[in-house]
């Protein structure tokens, strides 16, 4: 049986363009073939403001606006765009009930989550929660109640928050990251031997798993860098 692709996703839960990145490599990966290796997903950790305060005062658009450097009319049109291209994804954005907040914690949920087997359907959840539903994750209990909705005992998991235990499994990923070169995010990592950046269309993801599952058989292909 052929070894299983690995692939690694650098992302923040606050990237919009990382979610739609997630559902395109997913629908990418349920399009292959019966034969084709199976692809095997881990989320990494980056935060891509992580000077943002829990409470953030203000809307998105106010945060985009002084974060990029514009004017409120052009954030409002950078906000219209995403939530364009996440309808095309299947993902209907709320920026109208966002809560901008620092993501540190949440990251630290999701290495709690793969630690138990469950990171995906914890990341799955914390992505709906930010962008579909406008609930707070800078919150410990927020984050408690939610990754409860995934199964796991609310207590431990604020617990575990409050002592920051996975604090140093987020500091790792961001530091391969930057080995990488990683200046923004999504950026995925395949096979250790493909970087990948930006939420690319289903077809680009389907082509490059193509690509290393052919490369493999002619004997394999250069890593990017570090060993994930």
């Amino acid at each position: 049986m052929t070894d299983a692709i690995t692939i690694d996703v650098w992302s923040d839960i606050a990237c919009p363009w990382c979610y739609i990145g997630k559902r395109n490599l997913e629908k990418a990966i349920a399009a292959r073939g019966e034969d084709a290796p199976e692809v095997h997903v881990m989320f990494r950790s980056f935060e891509l403001a992580p000077e943002t305060p829990v409470d953030f005062e203000g809307g998105e658009a106010e945060y985009l606006a002084a974060h990029k450097g514009v004017d409120a009319a052009a954030a409002q049109q950078m906000l219209d765009r995403v939530t364009g291209v996440a309808a095309d994804a299947g993902l209907e954005y709320r920026f109208d009930l966002l809560h901008h907040t620092n993501t540190v914690k949440a990251h630290q949920l999701l290495h709690f989550a793969k630690e138990r087997g469950r990171q995906h359907e914890m990341s799955e959840r914390l992505m709906s929660a930010y962008f579909t539903e406008g609930r707070h994750l800078g919150r410990d209990d927020e984050l408690a109640a939610l990754a409860a909705e995934v199964g796991f005992d609310a207590d431990e998991v604020r617990g575990a928050l409050g002592r920051e235990t996975y604090l140093e499994a987020v500091r790792a990923d961001q530091a391969q990251a930057a080995a990488y070169g990683v200046t923004g995010v999504p950026f995925f990592v395949i096979d250790g031997a493909y970087g990948v950046s930006g939420a690319q269309p289903p077809e680009a993801f389907s082509q490059i798993l193509a690509q290393v599952t052919q490369e493999r058989a002619a004997g394999g292909a250069e890593p990017v860098g570090p060993p994930a």
